[in-house]
Order: C-alpha cells, then sequence, then structure tokens
C-alpha cells in the first residue's frame, strides 16, 4: 500500500525542482532525516536558502512556517520558504510562497550584499571608459 500524502508531497517537490529549472535555477530534492531534517528542497546555487515543499488540504501557516525555520536551522541557511500548493492550480509558479519577516529581510539583506558586489565589479571598467583609457 502506498502513502498517498506522501506520494503527493513527493510530486509536489518534484514539480517545484522542475519549475525552478525551467526558471534558470538549479535544485534538488533533500532526502529525508527524520528529526534533523534540513527541508524538502535546496538551490545548488543559492546554498544558503532552502524550501519546504507542502501539498495539503488544511493550511496552518504557522505551523508550516516553524518547521521551515526549524528545518532551514538543521541546514545552516539563513533563509527558508514555505511553497503551498494551490489548489486546482497545477504549476508551481501559481502557489504560494511563505517567508517569515526575519528570513525576508535575510533575503533583502543577500540582494542588497549582491548588488553592492556587482557595482563594484562594474565600476572599475566604467571609471576606466570615463577617463578615456587611451587604449
Amino acid at each position: 500500500m502506498t502513502n498517498a500524502p506522501r506520494k503527493k508531497g513527493t510530486a509536489w517537490e518534484t514539480a517545484i525542482v522542475s519549475y525552478l529549472a525551467t526558471r534558470g535555477l538549479r535544485a534538488r530534492r533533500k532526502p529525508l532525516a527524520g528529526n534533523q531534517d534540513k527541508a524538502d528542497i535546496d538551490l545548488t546555487d543559492l546554498p544558503d536558502i532552502v524550501i519546504e515543499a507542502k501539498n495539503t488540504q488544511r493550511v496552518t501557516l504557522a505551523e508550516f512556517l516553524d518547521q521551515a525555520v526549524k528545518e532551514a536551522m538543521h541546514a545552516g541557511a539563513r533563509v527558508c520558504a514555505v511553497w503551498q500548493h494551490r489548489r486546482r492550480a497545477g504549476s508551481p509558479g501559481q502557489g504560494y510562497v511563505l517567508l517569515s519577516g526575519d528570513h525576508f529581510v535575510n533575503m533583502l539583506l543577500e540582494l542588497v550584499e549582491l548588488r553592492t558586489i556587482a557595482r563594484q565589479l562594474e565600476a572599475p571598467e566604467t571609471s576606466r571608459e570615463a577617463q578615456g583609457d587611451g587604449r
């Protein structure tokens, strides 16, 4: 006999990984680890972010978010999100993504840091052009 909820969960996790791939993001499903579980999905190029996938009839945001935060701590991730399946919507792109305020701010800080680095990398080229490098 198959475990129907586990089958639904596995299908949702697989759908999320496939969806992320179509958007140019590499992700993988993570193996179960019991009470030391480290979320369901991690992003290969963004190791500080993990995803807890949920495909349930009953949506309990606080419970789901608490689980995701706990599993992010196990994984050493700065950001975790709950990706909830939306009824009568097939694509993960139509699902719901939930973050705690703290994890949302962590994600924003990561973006600011990356943009700062990108600007610094672009600055030498820009300043050389402005000075008329003479080449």
